[in-house]
């Protein structure tokens, strides 16, 4: 419940709030897609069963939540945990800048996936620009990810 369900429930409360329509001197919100943090660091803190399960509704979530077509943030969180999961034996271990390069490509590989799945069920290309102002804040999520892997990662004793 500590590594998985609080920041599940975390990352649900901060999605509420940011899609809030407030509005401050001509600025809305940024709407970051912050289970990428959680697809992120759940794979290299500790690979279960139950986090793939959990981002699959945290996507479901996303995509209910924003009107965009069912399973299209579900299955580029499940992309981003592959990956992960795959260069986890490569990403042990590393410093914070090789761990931003990976995360930068897990987002850039998430949003392209994205891209194109909406770029065909619509029909025509949505705006390069809104997808910048969603992938920048998500970006800068980074430190948070950093943060879980160096807090759940120290408590866990069976991989020193």
């Amino acid at each position: 419940m500590q590594w998985i369900g609080l920041p599940a429930l975390a990352v649900v409360a901060g999605a509420v709030v940011l899609a809030t329509p407030v509005e401050m001197f001509g600025l809305k919100l940024p709407e970051p897609i912050l289970p990428m943090v959680l697809a992120f660091a759940w794979p290299l803190i500790r690979p279960s069963m139950v986090a793939p399960a959990v981002l699959f509704g945290l996507g479901l979530f996303l995509d209910l939540m924003w009107g965009t077509p069912l399973g299209l943030w579900s299955l580029s969180l499940l992309a981003v945990y592959a990956v992960v999961l795959a260069s986890r034996n490569l990403l042990a271990g590393q410093e914070t800048q090789i761990l931003f390069g990976w995360y930068a490509g897990c987002n850039l590989l998430a949003f392209f996936l994205t891209y194109v799945i909406v770029s065909f069920n619509a029909g025509n290309a949505p705006s390069l620009l809104a997808l910048l102002g969603q992938l920048i804040p998500t970006l800068l999520l980074f430190p948070v990810a950093v943060w879980l892997v160096e807090r759940f990662d120290d408590g866990e004793t069976r991989f020193r």
